[in-house]
């Protein structure tokens, strides 16, 4: 009993005001890396890697100058994983609701004409109707695929991306 009380204090702990505010600064600051269209897909710093050194450097490079359009394809591909597994965006969406709604009883029981129901019990009852359709919706090969196809993204235009001729003369330095 204690344990589940211990997790969602710490989960509750987690949505504060505060910490909000300071991720969404966090957020701001991602936002304001990204690079213009223009200069993500400049067409004429593509090129084919001479060796392996060469790659090394250009996706270390890469991944720092553009981490914020990296970031935004990332969660577009999310959301896109999301959208196509519905099951998965349903059971996300129930899970955050039910979490939000016994939340919002401040601790205090769930009365209907069917009984009276305390938080914990609850969120037992959330629990095991998520689980089931947790494990029907395939969350797993689903982060797989994000995984993947995220990975193959970035890495194939970081290495693909030449440095910018500006820095390439500061490393010369």
């Amino acid at each position: 009993m204690s344990l589940l009380n211990f997790s969602v204090s710490s989960f509750s702990d987690r949505l504060n005001v505060d910490r909000i505010r300071s991720d969404l600064g966090t957020v701001q600051s991602t936002i304001s890396k990204l690079k213009p269209p223009q200069e993500f897909f400049d067409f004429r710093r593509v090129s084919k890697p001479a060796n392996f050194g060469e790659i090394q450097s250009r996706v270390g490079f890469n991944l720092g100058y553009f981490s914020g359009n990296y970031i935004a394809i990332v969660l577009i591909l999310s959301v896109y994983a999301l959208v196509t597994n519905l099951l998965l965006l349903f059971v996300t969406a129930f899970v955050i609701g039910g979490v939000y709604g016994i939340s919002r009883l401040n601790g205090e029981d769930l009365v209907i004409p069917f009984g009276r129901y305390n938080t914990s019990q609850l969120y037992t009852g959330l629990l095991i109707v998520a689980i089931p359709l947790g494990f029907l919706a395939s969350p797993i090969s689903t982060m797989m695929w994000l995984i993947g196809s995220s990975s193959v993204t970035v890495l194939t235009h970081a290495s693909l991306m030449e440095k910018p001729i500006e820095t390439v003369f500061e490393e010369e330095v």
